[in-house]
């Protein structure tokens, strides 16, 4: 049984904030399976809905436990491996759970990092992704501008 619906808000771990917009079967791996499609801006998405348990969906992150986010944007950050590849698997596998919690250390350890060292493309692109999965989450979930949610998001990385 499908745990979203047509209409709802999804955020997708890879891709961010989407609506589905549809159900539909798709043959994958010569197998019969029922998919969300989910539009994602200019892009469409086909993500199988069979299997909950390990959907890459979930659902927008609550307003409430924002505040538990934004302790995590202020809060000191964790050191970031300085080797590039090891930093960008080390990265890559903490934006793999999609959730904002996540993204969140992402950017603050980022952040953080790049005061002391000049941050790579890869981390550069991970940081611009991360952020504006959060701000688009924040102004979805909180109701607010996204210049706002981008103000405020920045206001909470500065050092105390």
């Amino acid at each position: 049984m499908p745990n979203f619906h047509v209409g709802e808000t999804v955020v997708h771990w890879n891709y961010g904030l989407g609506e589905v917009i549809k159900m539909d079967v798709q043959f994958i791996h010569d197998r019969e399976m029922l998919c969300y499609v989910v539009k994602i801006h200019e892009l469409t998405i086909w993500v199988a809905a069979d299997d909950p348990n390990i959907s890459s969906l979930r659902k927008p992150t609550p307003e409430n436990q924002f505040t538990d986010l934004f302790a995590i944007l202020k809060s000191d950050s964790e050191p970031l491996p300085q080797d590039r590849f090891d930093r960008k698997a080390y990265l890559t596998e903490r934006m793999k759970d999609g959730r904002l919690a996540s993204i969140c250390r992402v950017i603050r350890d980022l952040i953080s990092f790049g005061h002391e060292k000049k941050l790579n493309d890869n981390d550069k692109t991970t940081l611009e992704r991360a952020e504006r999965m959060l701000v688009n989450e924040w102004e979805f979930s909180l109701s607010v501008p996204r210049t706002q949610a981008h103000a405020e998001m920045m206001s909470l990385l500065k050092p105390a």
